[in-house]
């Protein structure tokens, strides 16, 4: 029986590429198998690199790749000593950088409070969107604005662009007060409204707002302004 006729990858679509779908849509969208061709970058003269992708996870799975040796690697029909360097390369970088990542729960204003030790006693007001999932867990956080609090600075999507983005259900929003004093003040409470009625409409809730100074703090959600 003849062989069947590999398909090269310059003859799918842009669409179907994985480089050129990784710049359009973002490295989120690709499939296991998309991501590590990008790292093989070539397959041989029998598959084209999404095949070879393909068949080295059903191979090696992933619970198992991004711990196997060289040897294995290297031997693996159509990869050899440059690609296998890649691929161990690569999850020994992944690794490093996560090595000391932990996720943090949030529960507790108080844990709101311990992760802004930075800027507790800052001299200038910064108003910071913790990101969370369904289960109170951290995705990510981010500073939105530095200054006097107010409406200019801090607007709903500056705010909730980055839980779309990162598929955020819920958010804590938290902001110290230089001056020491933990009493929310009228733009405080303005601002935080504002937040919990867009989060509404996004689907998005926001839990609590914690105001943080050196020594204590304020939860709109304990003392129920929320």
């Amino acid at each position: 029986m003849p062989k069947k006729n590999k398909i090269s990858i310059k003859d799918l679509p842009d669409i179907e590429r994985p480089r050129e779908k990784l710049i359009k849509y973002g490295p989120d969208k690709l499939t296991d198998q998309e991501l590590l061709a990008i790292i093989l970058r070539s397959g041989t003269k029998d598959e084209n690199v999404i095949d070879l992708a393909t068949n080295i996870l059903k191979k090696f799975s992933k619970d198992k790749l991004p711990f196997i040796n060289y040897d294995e690697l290297n031997n693996y029909p159509g990869l050899g000593p440059a690609k296998a360097c890649e691929i161990i390369a690569c999850f020994e970088l992944g690794k490093r950088f996560l090595k000391d990542k932990q996720t943090r729960l949030f529960m507790k204003p108080s844990q709101v409070w311990e992760a802004l030790k930075d800027i507790r006693e800052s001299k200038k007001e910064h108003f910071v969107i913790f990101y969370l999932d369904t289960k109170n867990q951290e995705i990510t956080q981010e500073i939105i604005s530095i200054g006097t609090l107010n409406a200019s600075l801090v607007h709903p999507r500056e705010v909730f662009e980055p839980a779309v983005r990162n598929l955020a259900a819920q958010i804590i929003v938290a902001h110290n007060h230089p001056s020491g004093d933990y009493t929310p003040s009228d733009e405080d409470i303005s601002i935080t409204q504002k937040l919990v009625e867009s989060g509404k409409i996004l689907g998005i809730e926001v839990i609590d707002h914690v105001i943080v100074t050196k020594n204590d703090f304020f939860s709109f959600r304990e003392k129920e302004l929320l």
